[in-house]
């Protein structure tokens, strides 16, 4: 009993820093898939992780509590940074909405349980594919286990008030939109041309009745680009993904102090 108690309290810190991980981490977090699963997932990559980590054991106390409070908020932390990021895909889809004229139409996200634009939603689940096409979910996996290497178990203290930490989330997010607008520019544009066009018209043909032709046209054009420019959109998803790995890294270093 006296051994259990050591190796218990350190599987119990990794367990903790996992099973958070998994409640913000895309493609972990979604309501599709059954809680009882993620928790059985979080228990077996702990209990693998727990050979991986030489710590002899912790004592009970108040030390000990204030760790398991910074493992929650580590794995928090890193899954939310990811999160932020896919985001973009999906404001990507609400410029395109906005300017086909889908705004008013969303759906509901099965995954999230909440609303999203039609295009964002079909966007998403194509890269949603392509991460899993690319293994991005071992990249995924790895990075929750690398992040010992900067963020040690035993480290009670810890700089989520840093001001590097949020001066990078806030940078993190403006990156964010800059990322969707260069997926969803090809489209905006071409239709910003087409309301030019169809303004044109409008003035040269008084007779011709432009908002019952101009949206038909407008959903016609967007599709069209929508499927020339999808190889692009999807080479701007990849490189996502690359920015989303090198970025959960830095917000380890960040919150590790180094």
């Amino acid at each position: 009993m006296e051994h259990l108690i050591p190796s218990f309290s350190v599987f119990l810190l990794i367990f903790v820093r996992v099973s958070a991980f998994f409640v913000t981490m895309p493609l972990f977090s979604y309501r599709t898939i059954p809680a009882i699963y993620k928790i059985g997932l979080a228990f077996f990559l702990a209990w693998l992780m727990y050979y991986t980590i030489d710590i002899q054991g912790f004592e009970i106390n108040g030390k000990y509590f204030m760790l398991l409070i910074k493992e929650a908020m580590v794995g928090l932390s890193i899954g939310f940074i990811a999160y932020l990021l896919l985001s973009a895909i999906q404001i990507a889809g609400g410029f395109i909405d906005f300017q086909m004229g889908f705004a008013i139409a969303n759906v509901i996200d099965p995954q999230t349980g909440t609303q999203s634009p039609l295009m964002g939603q079909y966007l998403y689940s194509f890269a949603l594919l392509l991460l899993l096409a690319l293994n991005g979910h071992h990249i995924i996996l790895d990075g929750i286990f690398y992040s010992y290497q900067f963020i040690p178990i035993d480290k009670a203290l810890f700089s989520f008030g840093d001001a590097n930490l949020i001066d990078f989330v806030i940078r993190t997010f403006g990156k964010m939109f800059v990322i969707a607008f260069q997926m969803s520019i090809p489209v905006v544009a071409v239709i910003f041309l087409v309301d030019v066009g169809l303004g044109i018209i409008a003035r040269t043909v008084p007779q011709l009745n432009i908002f019952v032709v101009g949206f038909p046209v407008k959903i016609a054009v967007s599709f069209i680009v929508l499927f020339i420019v999808m190889g692009v959109i999807f080479l701007v998803c990849q490189q996502l993904f690359e920015y989303m790995f090198y970025t959960m890294r830095d917000v380890m270093k960040l919150v590790g102090g180094q």
